[in-house]
């Protein structure tokens, strides 16, 4: 005797269906969530945000510039032929930038022919001693600013410059036009003054005896320049 097949209960059959369902929407999903990932963003075009600002008109303080320049010094004049004598004098200057100035100077010592009237009866100059004046204008190049360090908790702005220039020495009734070079530094010990010290070496054609020589005339000099 067969036995007869019997029928999957009703609530079976709902459960397998709704399992399926479940499991398509959940695919379709999948799907989709992979498709919106692929494709490329949408351009959003940048906010532009402008500042409302509120102008104002500032007043600039004013401070001095101290690009004028007074100085005083003395020191030692070597006359090529003459001797060595103190001189002394003044200097005003004027800064054009921060590396490049101009400079007058005017300064005065003695000169003596001692040495020729040991050897030539009345010397050449009308007196053993005569004066000698001398004055230039002259362009300097600060081309090594910086500082200066005393110790550990000392330190002072400081430059070191070339300079060069023409002008003219007188004695004796002479007038000789002159080239001067040197070099010099500059200890500032405020913003107002500043301690220098300087070489130079002043060169001029002599008539000295009925013949015409260059003469090489150094000077070495100390003082102080005051800044306005």
């Amino acid at each position: 005797m067969t036995a007869k097949s019997r029928p999957l209960p009703t609530a079976a059959l709902r459960a397998t269906a709704a399992t399926l369902a479940t499991a398509g929407v959940l695919a379709l999903l999948a799907h989709g969530s992979a498709r919106a990932a692929d494709a490329p963003a949408a351009d959003t075009p940048d906010q532009v945000i402008v500042p409302q600002v509120e102008r104002r008109d500032v007043s600039k303080p004013k401070y001095p510039s101290n690009d004028f320049e007074f100085g005083l010094f003395g020191g030692s004049y070597s006359s090529q032929n003459f001797g060595t004598s103190f001189n002394w004098g003044a200097r005003a200057g004027y800064d054009i930038t921060e590396d490049f100035f101009v400079e007058a100077t005017y300064g005065r010592t003695k000169v003596s022919d001692k040495a020729f009237r040991q050897i030539l009866p009345g010397g050449i100059f009308t007196a053993e001693q005569q004066k000698l004046k001398y004055y230039d204008l002259s362009v300097g190049w600060n081309f090594l600013p910086g500082e200066i360090f005393i110790g550990k908790n000392w330190a002072k702005a400081s430059t070191m410059y070339a300079i060069g220039g023409i002008g003219n020495t007188s004695f004796d009734s002479q007038r000789m036009q002159t080239w001067n070079f040197g070099l010099g530094a500059k200890l500032f010990l405020a913003d107002w003054v500043a301690l220098r010290a300087d070489v130079r070496d002043h060169i001029f054609t002599l008539d000295l005896l009925g013949k015409r020589s260059t003469t090489q005339n150094p000077e070495l000099s100390l003082g102080f320049a005051f800044f306005f």
